[in-house]
Parts: structure tokens; sequence; C-alpha cells
């Protein structure tokens, strides 16, 4: 596999490439272990830089008509799927996910979201009559975003869609780690009639850049994306100025099949929801809850479906799970495996050897566990990897405690008798909720309970979170 070096050469800042002064970050593709590229290294001096333009684009971006705004986001869009190619092959060398889901989740999604939030500026409720007052949502101000290395496009589109036809003006700090369709998105929204100043991108590391923003008194909203460590560091640090901020953080979602459940449907779309994006997916499904009297069924359906989850260069088209993100995050993952061995847990398929045929790369075998105990690490904690852990349960009260009893609360999914699946999707504490593999919606609200953070993306309800009230009695 072969990747032509893209070195960024400055922050984009005010429309325009200004350059960094802190040094480099290297980019490293986890495929091949091989620098693809450089960003700068940002400071809280870049940091300053881009407020200040976000703060002087301001007035103007949030005066214009919610239906220009709507044009300029529906321009965006559709600047992105025309350079999807590009970016799809971008995301694989830098985090290495492979091509295919490239090309869908991590560009195709982006593009759905952009065009649902801008279908959102006709009907949406600006003003109101309440009474005798008038009921005014107005844009928050300048909003800094901070996103992870998983989906790094879909991440920061969710955030940019709703903040910009909402009025608001932006400074992203993309993750150090898969930072280069950032600048794709800079071009292609200037592009789309994106005005200088109201986008801008700083590279850099969390414990500089991240910081720096999280902190700021001219930035008046955070909105993150990614683990529940950094999302308890970036409210105690924005606490300081009384910010908004919300948070969409970690995961530990359940797969609960019922007894009157379709067991090959349920194991077949449970293992992809485990597995997708080699497991690095925050509303991803790693626990299997099944009926203790059908874990051997729901075992050899799940070692069956594994076999079709090939590792592999994430460039050939018939790859489904890449490498890990980072040769770091692949010795986590393999810890967690370990774990799981150690606590006794019965592993039926994978393990912490590498992957047949590839010596080299951040690769990990997807793996499976049965008889896992719903208290132990590998069923408690986020594990960010292709593991699935399957868990035997009792009755339907101990599936619901078992999928509750976890400190996440972002996503899950029912399988069995429709209304049945539905009772018991109604007793979760989760964000979302699929039943027998519902279809994705782009306009219904996404986040979680708990420590899996605060907030909502995608439609109205995302929308109205870059969005201050105002009443007006008369």
């Amino acid at each position: 596999m072969t990747t032509s070096t893209h070195t960024v050469t400055g922050h984009w800042i005010g429309g325009e490439t200004l350059a960094g002064s802190a040094g480099t970050l290297p980019v490293v593709n986890p495929a091949t272990g091989d620098v693809v590229a450089e960003t700068p290294a940002g400071t809280a001096a870049d940091v300053d830089r881009a407020v200040a333009a976000a703060r002087a684009a301001f007035p103007d971006w949030a005066a214009t008509a919610p239906a220009q705004r709507a044009e300029v986001l529906r321009r965006l869009g559709a600047g992105l799927a025309a350079r999807q190619e590009e970016i799809a092959t971008v995301i694989t060398a830098e985090m290495g996910s492979p091509i295919g889901m490239s090309r869908t989740a991590q560009v195709a999604f982006p593009a759905a979201v952009i065009e649902s939030v801008a279908g959102l500026a006709d009907d949406f409720a600006w003003t109101e009559e309440v009474g005798n007052s008038l009921i005014v949502r107005e844009p928050i101000g300048v909003v800094g975003a901070i996103t992870p290395w998983n989906f790094p496009l879909q991440q920061i589109v969710s955030k940019l869609a709703p903040a910009l036809l909402a009025g608001n003006t932006m400074v992203f700090k993309p993750s150090e780690n898969a930072p280069l369709t950032a600048r794709i998105l800079a071009e292609v929204a200037s592009e789309a009639g994106v005005p200088a100043g109201v986008f801008n991108v700083v590279y850099g590391t969390g414990a500089v850049v991240g910081e720096a923003i999280s902190a700021h008194p001219d930035i008046d909203m955070i909105s993150f994306t990614g683990s529940t460590r950094a999302g308890r560091r970036i409210s105690e640090v924005a606490a300081h100025t009384v910010k908004r901020v919300t948070l969409e953080l970690g995961g530990k979602g359940a797969t609960i099949i019922l007894d009157d459940a379709d067991l090959p449907s349920a194991v077949t779309t449970g293992m992809l929801m485990a597995f997708a994006n080699g497991g690095q997916v925050c509303g991803a499904w790693p626990r299997m809850l099944v009926p203790t009297s059908r874990q051997d069924e729901v075992v050899a359906l799940a070692v069956e479906a594994a076999r079709q989850h090939t590792v592999g260069d994430p460039t050939d088209e018939t790859t489904r799970i890449g490498p890990m993100a980072s040769e770091a995050h692949r010795q986590k993952v393999l810890g967690y495996i370990e774990r799981g061995i150690a606590d006794g847990a019965r592993l039926v398929f994978g393990g912490p050897d590498r992957p047949a045929g590839l010596p080299n790369g951040a690769y990990v075998q997807p793996t499976i566990f049965a008889d896992v105990d719903p208290t132990s690490a590998i069923a408690q904690e986020e594990i960010f990897g292709p593991v699935l852990t399957i868990i035997p349960y009792a009755d339907e009260d101990e599936a619901v405690a078992i999928a509750n009893g976890t400190l996440y609360g972002l996503t899950s999914g029912v399988f069995g008798e429709p209304e049945h699946a539905l009772a018991v999707a109604r007793r979760l504490r989760v964000g979302q909720v699929d039943v027998n593999a519902g279809h994705w919606n782009p306009l219904a609200p996404f986040g979680g309970y708990r420590q899996s953070g605060n907030g909502r993306e995608f439609g109205r309800f995302g929308l109205e979170e870059f969005l201050e009230i105002k009443s007006i009695q008369r």
C-alpha cells in the first residue's frame, strides 16, 4: 500500500493559511507505520488568532438570514460529495478505516447530515409567541469544537452544520491523529461561500490547543466528542468561564437478544454493530446479551459471522476490518483481550495473536468472549476495538439490569417480537435504541445518558444546542 505525503503548512484562520510557529506533528498511517503527513503543532497564541477571526466574523454571519445560511450548507455538502474519493482515501491513510466504509460512513453520511440540517431552516421556530412574550432563538456566538480520530469528517460536520445554520462562528481542533480532512473541509467551506473567519481550524494536541479552546474567555460554547476522561477535563476547564458545554462521550452499548428474536438476524446485526470501523465507534454494541439457554446457539452463529469480518489492508475493497488507528491503541485493545482471558471469560474466537499474514501494522484479530461476567473489565470498560462479549442472562429483568449496569448510556439494540422489543427498549437508560435493526435517521437526536455525555446532535434537537433563547415581553 502506498500513500503520498501531504503536509499541511499552516492553520486555517480568517479564510487563509497562517503558518504555525511551534514545529510540526506527524500523521502516521497505522497500516504501515509510515509518516504520511505533518501538521502544525498549534499554540495558545494560534487559538487567540482564530478566536479573534471568529469573533470579528460573527456579527455579519449572525445577521444573515437562515435560508441563506442553509444554501451555503447545501453547497458545502455538494462540495464534500464531489470530493468523496479523495476524502475517503485520506481518511483510510490517516486512521485505517477500510476504504468501503470510508466512502459511506466516513463521507456519504456527513453529506446526508448537512442536507438534513439545511432542510430545517424554513420550518424551524426561530421565533414564537407565548402569551404576551416573543420568544427569540439567537446564535450563541463563537463555538469551540474538538473532535476525535475515529470519524474525522462525520464528527465535525455533526457540529459545524447546526452551528453555522444557527448563525455561530467556529474554531475547530481536529484530532492530531487524523487531522487531514479538516483542511479539505475548510477549502470546500470557503468554496461554498462560508465567509472568512466563520470557520477556522487550529491543529495541535489536546493538552495545548484543546485546553486553550476550552478555557478561552471569548469562546461561548464548547462542543466536544471523545473519551469520557477528556470530556471531564474539558468540563473542568470550561467551568471557569461558565460557557455552555455539550459532550458526546464513550459508550458500552448492548445487543439484547430476546427469546422471541430471529437469532441469525440479531447476531449478524449485532456483530456489525460490534465490529464496524474495527469497533472504534462510540455507539457500538460490544456486549451481546442472550438467554442462558440459547448461548451456545448464539456463540456458533457469532463465530460463523466473525469469519466474514476479514482483517487486512484498508485500501483493499474486500477488507472489513483495517488496523486500529494507532499502535498505541492496538496495545490498549490487546491489553483488554489479555485481561478477559486472565479474568476467566471463555475465548471462542480470535485472541491476542496477530492476524495471519499481517506481521506489521496496528492490526488486531476480531475477538469473541462467551460466559462473560457482566461486572468484569471487558464488560464494563470501553475497549474501542473489535471485541465482542457474550453475556448470558436468566430473565428479561436481568437483561435490562445488565444492559443498564455500566457508567455509560449512549446506544443499544433490542431484537425480538416488535412490541416486546419496543417495551424492553423503553426500559433502557440510553440515548438511542434500535429495535430489530431500525434504520439510521439523521433527524433523530443522538447523545447519551450518564457518563456518555449531555446534549444532542442531529435534527432540530442538535440545532437547538447552538442557540440562546431570549424572551421579550410586550
